[in-house]
């Protein structure tokens, strides 16, 4: 009995060893497994820091390179090697083109037109979206096809011209406007959005004795700011670096001249001239050249932009990928 009963504690011991050296073994695989992930994520870690870091110095470096050419003398900068950094710091570039004819006021009407064609164009969209993105509006698919066919066909420069002018809209400031306040592709990524929202907030506002035009301004319009926001950004972008409509509607009305238009006028001369714009004195042809002119005209026209962007950024993703999308 007694040899019995020591087998069976040295059986246990054999077994409650066999039992721990298993347990260690499991536990160095886990330990294992858990520092080979731990290293692959921080290789990913690393890797993804690195691209984004290259994505950001590629994307930037064209930028703050032509921000560096238009504070840089010409008659240096044509020398190149500028990088991030002007060689010989000036302001004639900007100088050359503020001084411009009729800059100041193509200036005001550039910003003007920005700010009325985009809150109309935003007010304009926004009601036929939501005309169309209800159910019980009967003509909404018939409706969407024709604005989608627009997209695709136009009637040309000449029938339009011709259109503008019965219109009387040509040498007038509204031709900038008007004409660019209802777009089909706007007004389909507003009805996307609309679509999306819950319909029991529409039918509580309607229990409650709301019309549709106080469920419009009160209800939908609030639940819209990421879609607003994205078109605004859209149409502002559009009306900001537009100029080919002041060429060809008001080209003989000075007074109705846009920004681009009178910065576009620029580059065109200094590059026909290479070098000695006719709009550059003397004393600035020195130290000036189309390149350097260039840039600072870049600069000019893309910097309200991005200090618009940064105030838009929230709202402008949101409304891509949700008013983009409908499951």
């Amino acid at each position: 009995m007694e040899n019995k009963e020591m087998n069976q504690q040295t059986d246990m011991a054999a077994f409650h060893e066999e039992t721990k050296a298993q347990e260690s073994k499991n536990t160095s695989t886990v330990v294992k497994k858990h520092n080979s992930i731990l290293t692959a994520d921080k290789l990913f870690v690393v890797c993804n820091t690195l691209f984004m870091i290259l994505f950001v110095v590629v994307t930037l470096y064209p930028v703050l390179n032509t921000v560096a050419l238009s504070f840089n003398e010409g008659t240096d900068a044509v020398r190149g090697g500028i990088h991030l950094i002007p060689r010989k710091f000036t302001f004639k570039n900007y100088s050359v083109v503020l001084h411009m004819q009729n800059i100041i006021t193509g200036a005001v009407v550039t910003v003007a037109r920005t700010v009325i064609g985009t809150l109309l164009a935003l007010v304009a969209n926004a009601l036929l979206a939501y005309i169309i993105s209800r159910k019980e509006f009967l003509f909404k698919s018939q409706l969407s096809l024709f604005w989608v066919i627009t997209m695709y066909v136009n009637g040309g420069l000449i029938p339009v011209l011709l259109l503008y002018k019965s219109l009387g809209l040509t040498n007038s400031f509204w031709v900038y406007v008007i004409p660019g306040m209802v777009s089909a592709f706007n007004v389909l990524v507003m009805r996307t959005y609309m679509q999306g929202l819950p319909e029991a907030l529409e039918d509580a506002a309607k229990i409650d004795g709301a019309g549709y035009m106080t469920i419009f301004v009160k209800v939908v319009s609030p639940l819209c700011k990421p879609v607003y926001a994205t078109v605004a950004l859209f149409v502002a972008v559009g009306q900001w670096n537009s100029w080919f409509d002041a060429m060809i509607y008001n080209r003989m009305k000075t007074e109705y001249t846009t920004l681009q238009y009178e910065l576009m006028k620029l580059l065109s001369s200094v590059m026909q001239q290479s070098g000695s714009a006719t709009s550059m004195n003397t004393a600035n042809a020195a130290t000036v050249t189309p390149v350097t002119v260039r840039a600072a005209a870049t600069v000019i026209t893309m910097l309200p932009i991005i200090c618009l962007y940064p105030f838009l950024q929230r709202y402008f993703v949101a409304g891509l990928t949700i008013g983009g999308v409908k499951e």
